[in-house]
């Protein structure tokens, strides 16, 4: 994968600053296969104004980093999405490192982590994955890009699309809100925890769900945080 940032890139002896690195993390994190990202959107997950954010596409698109159209939006080309993906490895494997090595809990990381990932050296970021015996994973669920940029997808879903008797494994959540992060803690709705959905929301009411033989009442709004592997459903109880 290409050095980590200020990082050259494609032979072209440029220099991507953090926020172009953001700016191609970003797009890599919108984009549905084969679509385009629309100007909008990145602009709206970045918190930065729409022209500026088409003026930044124009330049990553002069760097090979990314295919844009001022009209229709923008996609990463391949050199453009290994830099994002290592971006994301850094990004992950610093999670990581934070809550088992320096005892962060896991709503505490993300903004340390967008901080440093552009920083870490390919040295520091081998000793960190060696250290933590290469995960697979972040606290959070989400997959560490290899060394290569190859990334284990796994096919989820999000929890409020489930079915009542569903028997599932909650496989990863959204680390962007952290008082989400802390709600989900208290409930016990880590990585790897198994529980069936009892009701399903009615008229966008909590889902009711059970956990550790317990049953809770769960918010929609933390419903959408979490992504699961269904595991089966429940069989109905003889008559």
């Amino acid at each position: 994968m290409p050095k980590s940032g200020p990082r050259n890139e494609g032979g072209r002896g440029a220099r991507l600053s953090a926020a172009q690195e953001d700016y191609l993390k970003a797009l890599y994190e919108l984009a549905q296969e084969g679509e385009l990202v629309s100007t909008s959107a990145l602009a709206s997950r970045l918190r930065i104004s729409a022209p500026a954010t088409t003026e930044m596409l124009g330049r990553l698109a002069a760097l090979g980093l990314v295919s844009h159209d001022r009209y229709r939006g923008a996609m990463l080309t391949q050199a453009g999405r290994l830099v994002a993906l290592e971006t994301i490895r850094h990004h992950r494997l610093i999670e990581s490192y934070l809550v088992r090595a320096l005892g962060y809990t896991w709503d505490e990381v993300h903004e340390e982590a967008d901080r440093l990932e552009h920083f870490i050296s390919e040295r520091l970021e081998g000793r960190i994955a060696e250290a933590l015996g290469n995960p697979e994973v972040d606290p959070h669920g989400d997959p560490i890009p290899s060394l290569g940029g190859l990334v284990s997808e796994r096919r989820l879903v999000p929890l409020r699309e489930c079915r009542a008797g569903d028997i599932l494994v909650v496989r990863r959540v959204s680390d962007r809100n952290p008082e989400k992060l802390r709600a989900l803690d208290e409930l016990g709705l880590r990585p790897g925890a198994e529980i069936e959905v009892v009701a399903e929301s009615v008229w966008d009411g909590p889902m009711e769900i059970r956990l550790d033989q317990q049953t809770c009442q769960l918010p929609l709004g933390l419903a959408d945080a979490v992504f699961v592997e269904n595991v089966g459903a429940k069989r109905p109880s003889p008559a």
